[in-house]
């Protein structure tokens, strides 16, 4: 009985430590990034950074919520399926007491002009940190030339062009490869 009550703590605590995030996080995954880092690799060493990394590449290219998938990564690799859920459940639960409280209030305090320079600061806030967690990305995953002529090509397509984000995301997968392989041939 104890293990099953053991069970049901660390689904609580999946639930709880997602809650948390989705409560302080506005602006999206990028945005969660830093919070997500230091809650789940820092302070309770579920994963390590570069996993963070990786689940935050892989949503990208899968459709939805970057950080709803990116936490269903997290939780799964915890829990299973019930860890994956109950990490979705936190993140998204904020989200959804605060919208169904705001619209209930929203008759009331849409031209209050506190609410509205309280979003204007809550926006720099994120833009600030969209802007770390990109200079973060920057630095953790361009490390050599290639890699930093593979970024301009993408962030040139992604500014000029109507070209889907996924399709650059599969293109620079591929030509990662393509140098590592031929790195990896040249070395032998």
């Amino acid at each position: 009985m104890k293990e099953k009550e053991q069970g049901r703590d660390r689904l609580l605590d999946i639930y709880i430590a997602f809650f948390k995030m989705g409560l302080v996080t506005f602006g999206g995954g990028y945005a969660m990034l830093p919070i997500l880092e230091r809650e789940v690799v820092e302070k309770r060493s579920w994963i390590e950074k570069e996993e963070v990394l990786d689940y935050y590449a892989v949503s990208q290219g899968l459709p939805g919520i970057i950080t709803v998938n990116v936490s269903v990564f997290i939780g799964y690799r915890r829990r299973q399926i019930p860890g994956g859920l109950m990490a979705a459940l936190g993140v998204v639960s904020p989200c959804i007491i605060i919208i169904t409280i705001l619209a209930a209030c929203l008759q009331n305090f849409q031209d209050n002009v506190y609410v509205k320079h309280a979003l204007g600061g809550i926006s720099v806030c994120v833009t600030a940190l969209i802007a770390s967690t990109v200079l973060g990305l920057f630095k953790k995953g361009v490390k050599d030339v290639p890699g930093f002529l593979i970024f301009l090509a993408v962030a040139g397509y992604s500014l000029f062009t109507p070209l889907s984000p996924i399709l650059c995301v599969v293109c620079a997968a591929v030509l990662g490869i393509l140098i590592q392989t031929v790195r990896n041939r040249r070395a032998k």
